[in-house]
């Protein structure tokens, strides 16, 4: 069955809602479901859910298939985030991939939001020191997003940038690499729960067309509006829809999604041990899965899962400027230097969680 959003199928608005609300976000959704089951699960009637099934399943002929050289071509064309942590980005190879998914993980206060709030700035950066020179989408579920820490990051951002200006091309793009201009490109959405959730990223494909310009989304965090789904079924349907929406997006729209998620307490053998939140099941959402966390007094920034990397620990801090190498004042000179932070600056205490 082909991979359709169901807003795309020629159904009345009311069948829409109805379907979206029960967890049916895609036509992939539908399989393996007859119109018996589909009407109890969507509380349609049976002729409406004969309906939709006949409409998802006669839909238009599938993509164009591409080549494997055109994926790579289309991958060394594309430019990743960096984080302005130079160690974590050696080892995610340049730094976050736009293009596709990512998920964050971690207990309260050890640098989610921080690394959001850097990357909604990081995007920005001119493709002339080596950034992307996008815009951010910035969905908060939990009202953690901080103006004054994001004028924060971007002045250290603009203050960094500026020193290394050599030719007219970055001279020219300091003038539209500003605090102001950076603030003006991220725009903020505040969703309370999941229903609101959904239905923001409902509209966001016509967004994004209307904004070619995004290159990144970050939902922070994914975790706290579908925790308060009690029903285990509903949740799980709920999010796997949710993580094969994201996926199209980042692929269709050639955008980096970021999500953040919560950490939980599971027994395994007897003994509890902290894991990401929302299920094993969700583990496999995204193409990359970084976990930060404390070893004593030190931050880590581990990779969990990745097709491209080996899991492998860095640490980093958080201090005044934003998100940044352990010890700066040890880092050895860098020939990309010039697309990340100043190393030879001496490293601030933690300011910020």
């Amino acid at each position: 069955m082909m991979q359709r959003p169901m807003c795309s199928l020629p159904l009345s608005p009311a069948v829409k809602v109805k379907l979206v609300s029960a967890g049916f976000q895609f036509t992939a959704d539908l399989i393996h479901l007859n119109p018996d089951q589909l009407s109890g699960e969507a509380g349609l009637s049976r002729e409406e859910a004969e309906d939709v099934l006949q409409a998802a399943g006669t839909g238009g002929p599938l993509s164009a298939s591409v080549s494997a050289l055109e994926l790579l071509q289309k991958e060394e064309e594309t430019r990743s985030i960096v984080t302005f942590c130079s160690l974590l980005d050696s080892v995610l190879g340049g730094g976050l991939p736009v293009g596709r998914t990512a998920e964050i993980c971690g207990v309260p206060g050890v640098g989610k939001t921080q690394l959001c709030l850097q990357l909604a700035v990081d995007v920005q950066v001119p493709a002339c020191f080596g950034g992307v020179g996008g815009q951010v989408i910035y969905i908060d579920t939990e009202g953690s997003f901080l103006l004054q820490r994001v004028v924060d990051v971007a002045t250290a951002a603009v203050r960094h940038c500026s020193l290394l200006v050599e030719d007219d091309d970055q001279r020219a793009a300091m003038m539209t690499f500003t605090v102001e201009i950076i603030l003006s490109n991220i725009f903020l959405v505040r969703s309370r729960d999941y229903v609101e959730l959904l239905a923001e990223l409902h509209l966001l494909p016509d967004f994004l067309s209307d904004h070619p310009g995004v290159r990144l989304l970050v939902i922070d965090s994914v975790a706290f509006p579908f925790r308060q789904i009690d029903n285990l079924s509903q949740r799980t349907r709920l999010l796997h829809s949710l993580a094969q929406q994201l996926a199209a997006m980042a692929n269709t729209h050639n955008v980096a999604v970021v999500t953040t998620n919560h950490m939980t307490t599971r027994l395994r053998g007897g003994l509890s041990q902290l894991v990401p939140a929302l299920g094993e099941s969700w583990g496999h959402a995204s193409s990359l899965r970084l976990l930060l966390q404390w070893s004593g007094s030190q931050r880590l920034a581990t990779i969990l899962k990745s097709p491209g990397h080996v899991e492998t620990s860095v640490p980093y801090q958080i201090n005044s400027d934003g998100f940044r190498d352990a010890d700066q004042s040890e880092q050895p000179p860098s020939k990309r230097a010039r697309t990340l932070p100043d190393q030879s600056a001496a490293s601030q205490s933690d300011a910020c969680c």
